[in-house]
C-alpha cells in the first residue's frame, strides 16, 4: 500500500528543516478545479517569475494524474510529434522582497489518491515548519470589470477570516484536492485558508491579471509576505483597456454590463449580494450574440 511519502520526492536537501527551521507559509495553486479568470494559475507564475526560488520536492503525477480525463498536449510539427508538456506538481522555496522564505505548491490538481495527497502535505508542512497553508483559485461572479473586485476568505479558524463575506448559510459544493486539504489539515488542529476571487462572468475563460493581483494583495495581508504587484498591475491595466474598448464597441456589451453596474451598486453595502452569484446571471445565449462576439475578439486579442 502506498504511504504518503511515496507521492513525492525531495529534490534539495540543503534546505533547513524540524521544528527549528524558520516558520513559514505554504502557498498552493491547483490546475483542474475552478480557477476563472486563470486566477491562481497566474498567481502562481507570477511569483516564480518576480521571486528567487528553487524546487524543493516534485510530486510523482503518474500516481496522481489522470492522463484520459485531462489529456496533456503535445504538437504536431509537419511529419512528427515534438514538444509533449507533462503535467507537474512541484513544491518550491521562494524568497519574498523582505528575504523571507515560503513554500508555493503549483501544478496539476491531483486526481487520485486524495487523502495520500494530503498525509504527503502535512508530512511536508511538518518537515519544513509551515504554520499556515493557503490556497488561491478564481471563481466566476455576476459582476463588472469596472467595479472592485471581491474575495471570499475561508479559514480553518474563524480568526483567520478578517473580511465579511457574501455568504451565509451552508451549500454543497464539488470538493476539490484543494478543499479537501484545508478540511483535513482543519481537522488535524493546523492552520488553513484560502481566496476566491470573484471574476466578471464574461471574462472567466480569458486570462484576467486583475484577479491574480488581487491574489497576491489578499495573501501579502493575510501573512506579512512582501509580494511585488507591479507587473501584474502593469497587465491589468493594459488588459482593462482592452476590455474597455471591446465593450464600448458593442451596444449589447455595454447595455449588459451597465446592467451589471447597476446590480453591484445596489447590492454594494448588503449583508449578503447572493444575486451576484453567476448563476443568477444572463447565460450566454441571453447575452446575444454581440456579446460572444466581444469576447472572440477578446480572446484573439490576447493571442497576439
Amino acid at each position: 500500500m502506498l504511504r504518503p511519502d511515496d507521492l513525492y520526492e525531495i529534490v534539495d536537501e540543503s534546505v533547513a528543516t524540524g521544528p527549528a527551521a524558520t516558520p513559514k507559509v505554504l502557498v498552493h495553486s491547483l490546475d483542474g478545479f475552478m480557477d476563472a479568470g486563470q486566477a491562481g494559475r497566474v498567481t502562481a507564475d507570477h511569483l516564480l517569475e518576480v521571486l528567487d526560488h528553487r524546487l524543493l520536492a516534485r510530486f510523482d503525477v503518474d500516481l496522481l494524474h489522470d492522463y484520459r480525463a485531462r489529456r496533456p498536449e503535445v504538437t504536431f510539427a509537419e511529419d512528427r510529434f515534438t514538444d509533449y508538456t507533462p503535467p507537474h506538481l512541484s513544491l518550491h522555496l521562494v524568497t519574498d522582497d523582505a528575504g523571507v522564505d515560503f513554500l508555493l505548491l503549483e501544478g496539476a490538481e491531483p486526481d487520485n489518491h486524495w487523502d495520500r495527497f494530503a498525509g504527503a502535505i502535512r508530512q511536508l508542512n511538518d518537515l519544513y515548519n509551515v504554520t499556515l497553508t493557503i490556497g488561491v483559485h478564481g471563481i466566476p461572479m455576476g459582476v463588472p470589470h469596472t467595479r472592485p473586485l471581491g474575495l471570499t476568505a475561508h479559514a480553518t479558524r474563524p480568526e483567520l477570516v478578517t473580511r465579511s463575506n457574501i455568504w451565509d448559510g451552508e451549500m454543497i459544493l464539488p470538493a476539490s484536492a484543494g478543499t479537501m486539504l484545508q478540511v483535513r489539515l482543519g481537522e488535524a488542529g493546523k492552520d488553513a485558508m484560502g481566496f476566491a476571487v470573484h471574476v466578471p462572468h464574461y471574462l472567466a475563460e480569458n486570462r484576467f491579471p486583475g484577479a491574480a493581483l488581487a491574489l497576491v494583495h489578499a495573501i501579502s495581508a493575510a501573512t506579512g509576505l512582501l509580494l511585488p504587484s507591479k507587473a501584474l498591475l502593469d497587465e491589468a491595466a493594459v488588459t482593462g483597456r482592452l476590455v474597455d474598448e471591446q465593450v464600448e464597441a458593442s451596444d449589447d456589451a455595454s447595455a449588459v454590463v451597465k446592467a451589471l453596474e447597476t446590480q453591484y451598486d445596489a447590492a454594494e453595502g448588503s449583508v449578503t449580494r447572493k444575486s451576484l452569484l453567476a448563476d443568477s446571471t444572463p447565460s450566454a445565449d441571453e447575452l446575444g450574440a454581440e456579446v460572444e462576439q466581444f469576447l472572440a475578439e477578446l480572446n484573439r486579442e490576447d493571442d497576439k
